[in-house]
């Protein structure tokens, strides 16, 4: 229960801190006309907080994963499976995703279409390459013998990246319309807006991914245990 809080406070504390950013970003003061009246701020688009909650609801999903998986890991039946080398590869695959999605947003701020385009599709191609990573790395292990009813620590690891998965695929069909948007066509404000929030997403996708990596390397028992001595 404690891990569970802990994690939900966490993911609380950032997409707080997220919204506030997209308020405090905004500098009225700094413009023509409105020295002395605030009324003339922008307010956040509400795409803006329908992302922050869903990213709270997913955040919280995952957190229950990893909650039930550190509680499953007491069992006597527990087998720890090898985390597969193929994994490093894709977690680097999803980080250049990542970033190449920030510098499509850096660019169409600075109404540099051209090259905002270029890193759409940059980091389209390298989602999928991640996705089809998993494919090659949930393959491998079948291939050895680490089936999904095998062993409770393969059917987690089968759900959770699975699911994390999904959210990846929801998260490129995302990413796909808005480069068809682009393609043809002057990136306008509602386009970036759109981008920020594909690069808002992948990189909590990431961060979650990072996380579960940490998961089932086994780096994670060692900040859940020294989180444990710290509460005691």
């Amino acid at each position: 229960m404690t891990v569970v809080m802990v994690f939900l406070a966490v993911i609380a504390v950032i997409i707080a801190w997220w919204l506030a950013q997209q308020r405090l970003a905004s500098k009225p003061w700094l413009e023509v006309g409105h020295t002395h009246d605030h009324r003339g701020i922008e307010p956040v688009p509400a795409a803006k907080i329908g992302l922050g909650v869903f990213l709270a609801v997913v955040g919280a999903l995952f957190t229950l994963f990893i909650s039930a998986y550190f509680m499953r890991m007491a069992s006597s039946d527990w087998s720890p499976m090898p985390l597969p080398r193929f994994l490093w590869i894709n977690t680097g695959v999803l980080v250049l995703s990542s970033v190449t999605l920030h510098w499509a947003k850096v660019e169409a701020e600075r109404r540099n279409d051209e090259a905002a385009r270029t890193s759409l599709l940059v980091a389209l191609a390298a989602g999928l390459a991640f996705l089809v990573g998993q494919l090659f790395a949930w393959r491998a292990l079948s291939s050895a013998g680490y089936l999904l009813s095998g062993n409770p620590a393969n059917s987690f690891f089968y759900m959770i990246t699975g699911m994390h998965g999904l959210h990846i695929v929801g998260g490129l069909a995302a990413l796909g319309r808005v480069a068809l948007r682009t393609w043809d066509a002057p990136i306008d404000r509602r386009t970036r807006l759109a981008i920020g929030l594909c690069a808002t997403y992948w990189h909590f996708m990431l961060a979650v991914w990072v996380v579960l990596f940490a998961l089932f390397s086994g780096w994670a028992n060692d900040v859940v245990d020294l989180c444990r001595q710290l509460l005691t």
